[in-house]
């Protein structure tokens, strides 16, 4: 699931208060983000809209989360940087037999199932912003180069239901709620007991036309090489 990210109001996601390229972005293999992870998790503990006492909690989840991920066919990394790290995102194509919609609550689109099934749906995992950096928009950015760069015809995320503020972020950028998935909570933040329950956002990023106004792509399409 998404962590912490800087929040703007809906239709500045284009503007910026310094030049573009003052916040510059790179992308990093399975080695460097290995290398990087404790400065991620520096990054992640000052961005976390965390209790006090939480931190170290928080940054072990974090860890845990990064971990896994690292671990996942096709995972990918961006990181922004200007005289320091301002943010990073990351993510890995979703697996055709679906798993990733797992604890869904009801049947599944049918334009998103086949878009998994062919390879075309890439999961952001993880969005995090320093909130001292000076560039507005630079969540939006990340997860548009990263979604880009991958080629894919879908992004998909999770966002804790409880979570209000990143929620409505996400639909300002024009993300879609299609349902509710229930995962198991994280022991060491939770109680084991308490399943967390998710939002299931995608993000059409096929061309809008009068037939497809919600950008879906319904159309067979060559499928990826595995």
């Amino acid at each position: 699931m998404t962590g912490p990210l800087r929040l703007e109001p809906p239709g500045v996601g284009g503007s910026t208060s310094t030049p573009a390229h003052a916040v510059r972005l790179r992308r990093l293999n399975r080695w460097q983000a290995e290398t990087l992870r404790e400065d991620l998790a520096d990054l992640y503990v000052e961005s976390a809209r965390t209790q006090a006492g939480q931190e170290y909690r928080g940054r072990e989840a974090f860890l845990r989360r990064l971990t896994g991920d690292i671990r996942r066919a096709g995972f990918a990394l961006l990181v922004a940087e200007d005289t320091a790290l301002a943010g990073c995102a990351y993510g890995f194509p979703v697996p055709r037999e679906g798993t990733w919609w797992r604890g869904f609550d009801g049947p599944l689109p049918q334009s998103v199932e086949r878009l998994t099934a062919s390879g075309h749906v890439f999961a952001i995992t993880e969005i995090v912003v320093h909130p001292h950096t000076d560039e507005h928009g630079l969540a939006r950015r990340l997860q548009e180069r990263l979604l880009a760069d991958h080629h894919a015809s879908l992004g998909a995320t999770l966002v804790d239901e409880a979570d209000a503020p990143a929620f409505g972020a996400f639909l300002s950028w024009g993300w879609h709620d299609i349902g509710a998935i229930r995962r198991p909570s994280d022991p060491m933040v939770l109680r084991p007991s308490a399943p967390v329950l998710l939002r299931a956002l995608v993000l059409p990023l096929g061309p809008r036309t009068p037939a497809r106004p919600d950008g879906l792509a319904h159309e067979h399409r060559t499928q990826r090489p595995d």
